[in-house]
């Protein structure tokens, strides 16, 4: 599709908490040779800036985050990897906003792989998270694709995914 005169791709790779999207998200960059913007990098860096106390005030900045992710993305020729926890209730509509060819790359497995994931992740000094307990965590609008009207690929994170192989199914869907 082309907007404003300009190509545009999108990879959007989403999935629960812990699913194994920001692995997939790095070997679709390195594959595609596209650009990743992950919410939790952006997030990040908003939190080394500004002061976080509470639940209340990670999830302002993770929304930030996402608003941020978007609006960068938007401005990328070419093709782009945009990586987050994108919940079916209001990830739709902000990644509809996007001019360009969409592809959502959804990561899924069981929730034991989930819980472990999560549990051994490491964690700054001073993290706060957006969430305070599992319900909010993985709750049901993350573990459905937000299928928006575009292709979508689903990948079982439980077990190694071919990056090369995903790459290829990506670009036949970005067509």
């Amino acid at each position: 599709m082309r907007a404003h005169g300009v190509d545009r791709r999108y990879v959007i790779v989403s999935g629960p908490a812990a699913s194994g999207k920001t692995l997939v998200a790095r070997g679709l960059s390195d594959e595609l040779g596209w650009p990743l913007f992950a919410k939790d990098t952006i997030k990040a860096a908003l939190m080394s800036a500004l002061p976080v106390a509470d639940a209340d005030d990670a999830r302002r900045l993770g929304r930030a985050a996402v608003v941020v992710l978007l609006a960068v993305a938007a401005e990328v020729t070419g093709g782009a990897v945009l990586e987050a926890v994108w919940r079916r209730d209001q990830g739709r509509d902000a990644v509809s906003s996007l001019h360009g060819v969409v592809v959502e790359v959804f990561c899924r497995c069981d929730r034991p792989t989930l819980e472990a994931r999560y549990a051994a992740r490491r964690r700054p000094s001073g993290y706060v998270p957006e969430h305070q307990d599992p319900a909010e965590l993985w709750s049901p609008e993350t573990f459905e694709p937000l299928a928006g009207g575009w292709s979508v690929i689903e990948v079982d994170t439980a077990g190694e995914v071919d990056p090369v192989a995903l790459a290829d199914r990506v670009r036949q869907a970005a067509r």
